[in-house]
């Protein structure tokens, strides 16, 4: 009997592995002078990645299940595989200019982010276990060897070797769970387990193996007490991977965490709903106040987005405490902050790209008078700062909306508590963001900044238009919520919403 098969569906998949083995055959036979095609080829392959999506988008068959309900393609993973390839986009654009000017430059970046760009999209229509492993080590194994792109740097070598240990032991974890799971359903496939596990989830054998996919996935999403890989890692990488794995590598960890808990244990949400509370608050309420000390651009940054993945776990807390279309509700609100988070995060690394040539310095007080010298970037920073912030009208306002209106749905007692925490976190956020522009545009140029020559000299164009590009989501969203909570409505229907 031949394999269920649907190229069509597979198409985005293909593409990207097209491209990088492409990549990667350019990179072996093409001289020095001519490997930027590399990065043409990747660009352009990604770019093309994109059109099966929008014709599977605005066809009329439905979902597309293959290999036995295993790989799904349906309005969720559309929406999630979209926000991939845009993702992986702007990183690209980032990577260009970045990577040609290190001395490190190889053809084999673009082939690593591609592979993991490529276990993204993979990660979206995973509907079974192994499936779903598979493509999460899909989408780590190449961080590992980014991480330490820069091979002569001991911060980067710290960085690579901190993600990898950590990251293996996360792996180990989320598989020893995976396993139990197995053993106690006989089953692969969520909407098997769900089935089989419905009458298992006071068990203490299917609570640990619960606990320990969290505590895998925690990791992945860097979640308060998981996340110390994150602010070395981050720091110690090149500024274009650190961006990619606070906003790709991160929503790929929220996604599976989405599918697992939404789909495979719908019945044992009172084990995961206070496991993930926990996580939330913790998370805010750490990385916030950690947050406040930095002085380093990008460890603040990286602080960030450990407070950030807090914020996007209250609507999975919220999910644990309503009814079916409650849970459509909290699903839909977590999709939606990923999507405006991933926008505006992408960008405030991308200026931090630029600003960081522009000053000669990743520290904050070297920042000073940015704004005198290079006004656009300097208003940029500012508009992804507040973003973060959650400063209307930008988009962020929206993520924040959304996450508080899940949380206050639910009536419960214990989410208006972590409601209360959320709004107290947000405001400490508020107060560091506001230290960064205000640095930027009220304190004077540092004695020590770089000749003049050096703070005018202009953006490289693919940075530029990553920054654009960024802006003009998290500007034109602020204004136009229903852009967003458009696509984020049609994944109601993975949460039975």
């Amino acid at each position: 009997m031949a394999p269920d098969i649907d190229y069509l569906a597979l198409a985005p998949e293909i593409t990207l592995a097209v491209t990088a083995v492409v990549v990667l055959l350019l990179d072996l036979f093409l001289p020095r002078r001519q490997k930027y095609w590399t990065a043409i080829v990747a660009v352009l392959g990604v770019s093309f990645a994109a059109l099966p999506l929008i014709a599977l988008a605005v066809s009329d068959v439905g979902d597309r299940a293959m290999l036995g309900g295993s790989f799904v393609v349906d309005d969720f993973a559309l929406v999630l595989k979209g926000l991939f390839v845009i993702a992986g986009y702007l990183v690209l654009l980032m990577s260009v200019g970045y990577v040609e000017s290190d001395r490190y430059y190889q053809g084999e970046y673009y082939f690593l982010l591609l592979m993991s760009i490529l276990g993204s999209m993979v990660l979206a229509s995973s509907r079974d276990l192994i499936t779903l492993f598979i493509a999460v080590e899909l989408v780590s194994q190449p961080m590992y060897l980014l991480a330490g792109w820069r091979k002569g740097d001991l911060r980067s070598n710290e960085a690579s070797l901190k993600y990898f240990l950590l990251g293996v032991l996360a792996s180990a974890l989320l598989l020893y769970g995976m396993s139990f799971v197995y053993g106690l359903t006989g089953e692969l496939t969520f909407a098997g387990i769900a089935a089989e596990g419905a009458g298992k989830a006071g068990e203490p054998a299917f609570i640990m193996a619960i606990l320990f996919i969290i505590a895998g996935f925690g990791f992945k999403v860097s979640a308060v007490p998981f996340h110390f890989w994150a602010p070395d890692t981050y720091e110690g990488a090149p500024t274009p991977v650190a961006a990619y794995l606070s906003v790709s590598s991160k929503a790929a960890g929220f996604v599976a965490l989405l599918v697992v808990l939404y789909s495979a244990f719908p019945d044992a949400s009172g084990v995961w709903g206070p496991a993930v509370w926990i996580l939330a608050a913790l998370s805010m309420t750490l990385a916030n106040l950690t947050a406040l000390r930095q002085t380093n651009i990008v460890r603040l940054l990286a602080y960030s987005s450990v407070a950030q993945a807090g914020f996007m776990l209250v609507p999975f807390a919220a999910a644990a405490t309503t009814d079916a279309v409650g849970l459509g509700e909290a699903f839909a609100a977590t999709v939606t902050y990923i999507v405006i988070y991933a926008f505006m995060n992408l960008g405030a690394f991308a200026v931090v790209i630029a600003g960081a040539r522009k000053t000669g310095t990743g520290d904050i007080e070297g920042w000073g008078g940015l704004g005198s010298y290079a006004p656009a970037l300097g208003a940029l920073a500012a508009v992804f700062f507040f973003s973060l912030a959650g400063i209307p009208p930008l988009a962020g306002w929206i993520a924040k909306l959304v996450m508080f209106g899940a949380a206050m749905g639910a009536g419960s007692p214990w989410m208006i508590a972590l409601a209360v925490i959320a709004a107290i976190n947000a405001v400490i956020a508020l107060v560091y963001y506001a230290r960064v522009v205000k640095t930027i545009w009220m304190d004077p140029v540092p004695a020590t900044a770089p000749e003049e020559e050096v703070r005018t000299a202009s953006v490289a164009g693919s940075l530029g238009l990553a920054i654009g590009l960024s802006a003009a989501v998290v500007v034109v969203a602020g204004f136009f919520p229903s852009l967003v909570t458009f696509f984020s409505d049609a994944t109601k229907v993975l949460a039975g919403g």
